[in-house]
């Protein structure tokens, strides 16, 4: 009997805007590279790529990384097989007319994703999957499906690649911080990766008043200027806050995904902002505190709220959480919210189990778009 023709593996055009701050990329990113590590071809579009050069200074194998330039000049290009928008992003025209041109000449399904931003909030569930016919356009006749990562089993799942939990076993947090220049005494490591947080004065000051040691950990770019701002203030208004020296500051270089994840490794509590740093120190199991994004109409204090209760946050860590997000401002009555990580260990490390018992997000994308009629 004649052989089989196997299945060609599909190609991936992943379209990325970068919007602020490189967190889409930076997701779109390691998306790419997990299917890619699983025998995918993908190519990563995006309108600024510049960020990679310090994200990803190794590129990745199967990962093709092409500028989207508005117009789109398709000379020599060929849609894959998938087609996925990330974050609400319009792919051109041009593009789209090309891909419904394959797949109709080929008799090929359409596997047309929205890949749309993470959240706790019930819609993710409700929406996820939903085919959306596309009524206009060059993609007319077309349909897409909303994909949604999630928290729980109903909704796309988090990003976790194969290796992870064993590249997180084998790190050796001693040498990775000689390597990085910092003469570690054994005194708590907390990381700073944020926007302006409402709450940094009152973490700095919690730190410098603690028995315990500790050192901040602080990422380049908006959290090391707030903190540099916020220092100068404080030592302008009393020089004395930090008199014991209790707490220290180590501002980081630019580190790749990688790294990143060997910072959270290493410290003992993570400050974390916008969406792939969340996800990341998720599986780090540390102590976290989220920076969200904040929206102008407020939607983001309801987004944070239902984050903390998937997350069975403890009392203290949801008003920390208020704090440190500009949501509560302390007033008569009303105290600055106690850092207190070592009572938010639990509740981290049960949530990290509840993750691993499902299945991460590239396993059922891909399973997602094999049974898309």
């Amino acid at each position: 009997m004649p052989c089989e023709t196997p299945h060609p593996t599909p190609h991936w055009d992943i379209f990325c805007r970068v919007i602020d701050n490189f967190g889409d990329l930076g997701v779109c990113w390691r998306l790419a590279c997990d299917l890619a590590g699983r025998g995918q071809v993908v190519r990563l579009w995006a309108d600024d790529v510049s960020a990679l050069a310090w994200m990803a200074p190794q590129g990745a194998p199967g990962v093709e990384v092409k500028v989207w330039t508005t117009p789109l000049d398709m000379t020599d290009i060929k849609p894959g097989e998938v087609m996925l928008e990330a974050f609400g992003c319009t792919i051109d025209e041009a593009f789209v007319a090309e891909y419904a041109r394959k797949i109709r000449d080929k008799g090929q399904k359409c596997a047309w994703i929205n890949l749309e931003y993470l959240s706790a909030e019930d819609f993710s569930a409700r929406c996820h999957g939903l085919p959306s016919p596309v009524m206009s356009g060059s993609g007319r006749g077309l349909t897409k499906h909303f994909f949604y990562p999630g928290f729980t089993t109903g909704t796309g799942g988090l990003l976790r690649e194969p290796d992870l939990l064993a590249r997180q076993a084998r790190f050796d947090r001693q040498a990775w911080l000689d390597d990085l220049g910092l003469p570690w005494q054994g005194e708590r490591l907390v990381s700073l990766f944020c926007y302006e947080p409402a709450g940094l004065d009152a973490l700095l000051l919690s730190l410098a008043s603690g028995a315990q040691p500790s050192c901040l950990l602080v990422t380049p770019g908006r959290a090391s200027a707030a903190v540099r701002a916020e220092l100068a203030r404080m030592n302008t208004l009393d020089p004395s806050w930090n008199q014991r020296s209790v707490l220290s500051v180590f501002y980081l270089p630019q580190l790749s995904q990688f790294d990143f994840d060997h910072l959270l490794w290493a410290s003992d509590v993570n400050f974390v902002r916008g969406e792939d740093s969340l996800v990341r120190a998720l599986w780090a199991g540390k102590p976290l505190v989220w920076h969200i994004y904040p929206q102008h109409d407020g939607v983001h204090a309801h987004k944070l709220a239902t984050f903390l209760d998937w997350l069975q946050a403890p009392a203290s860590l949801r008003a920390f959480h208020r704090r440190w997000n500009g949501l509560d401002a302390p007033g008569p009555g009303l105290p600055d919210a106690a850092f207190e990580p070592e009572r938010w260990q639990d509740c981290m490390a049960q949530a990290r189990a509840k993750l691993l018992d499902q299945a991460d997000l590239s396993t059922q994308l891909l399973n997602f778009i094999a049974k898309i009629p």
